[in-house]
């Protein structure tokens, strides 16, 4: 597919309450037009984002429920991270939910220390890569954003001269004082990857009184920006292009100059 018209849902979330922000969501996907094929909510997205995980659901539970239903009544994808407890642990998973098909997640691999979130939830140990409609999309959440490395776009293995991934997905809790941080960290990977890169943040001061000023965005391959937010609410709508990031990888081709190496 040329084009993948996706939306970002840039939104306070309701402390520690998934119905009320199920209900909120609900309205704002609504409202979207059927062209919208990718639907993505912020980190945490029923709770805020939380040390307290009494608060987590299984995947059977409510939220990942909500969201295999939504996806099935508006034939949309929709993904964002949620507190899980698996296994006997509690994981900070990105969820994608694709009407008729199979749940797919990532658990956050990065967990962000200076709230101690690596000492109340279990890390991820995958990169996960998702297919829509021909567009290769990397799952990543917040705090994974500054480490380079885990998110570099290397040549397939198994296709010559293509690369893992087309798009890049951030989602994210990212607070206020380091607003300049995440907007620089998104474009960075989208030169560094030669990939889109779209971020969604969130709004408005969560039930630890920390303050969020958005900044939802999504860069092309070149760095440019496709479409930007402020710090209000609202549904950042953006449609990517392939045939612009084919032909700038062809005309600037550096990831033919990358270093090959593994991550153990």
């Amino acid at each position: 597919m040329r084009t993948l018209e996706i939306a970002l849902l840039q939104s306070p979330t309701v402390w520690h309450d998934p119905e009320a922000n199920r209900i909120l969501f609900t309205n704002a996907i609504a409202e979207l037009q059927p062209e919208v094929k990718l639907v993505v909510l912020p980190e945490m997205f029923s709770t805020g984002f939380t040390m307290q995980t009494e608060v987590a659901e299984s995947m059977d539970g409510a939220t990942v429920a909500w969201m295999q239903a939504m996806a099935a009544n508006s034939q949309k994808v929709i993904c964002g991270s949620v507190v899980i407890r698996d296994r006997g642990a509690c994981f900070n998973r990105f969820i994608w939910a694709a009407p008729g098909a199979e749940l797919i997640w990532y658990d956050k691999r990065h967990l962000f220390r200076m709230a101690n979130e690596h000492q109340h939830y279990a890390a991820g140990g995958d990169q996960i890569t998702v297919v829509l409609e021909g567009w290769r999309i990397r799952l990543a959440v917040c705090y994974d954003l500054r480490f380079p490395v885990w998110l570099r776009n290397q040549q397939r293995r198994d296709v010559h001269g293509d690369l893992d991934y087309d798009l890049l997905l951030v989602v994210a809790n990212w607070p206020a004082p380091r607003q300049k941080a995440w907007n620089t960290l998104l474009q960075a990977r989208a030169i560094e990857n030669q990939a889109y890169v779209a971020g969604v943040n969130i709004v408005g001061v969560d039930g630890n009184d920390v303050a969020y000023t958005g900044g939802s965005a999504i860069y092309a391959p070149d760095g440019t920006t496709v479409c930007e937010q402020d710090d209000n609410p609202s549904v950042l709508l953006g449609a990517l292009d392939r045939r612009t990031l084919q032909d700038f990888r062809e005309r600037f081709p550096a990831w033919q100059d990358a270093d090959p190496f593994t991550i153990s």
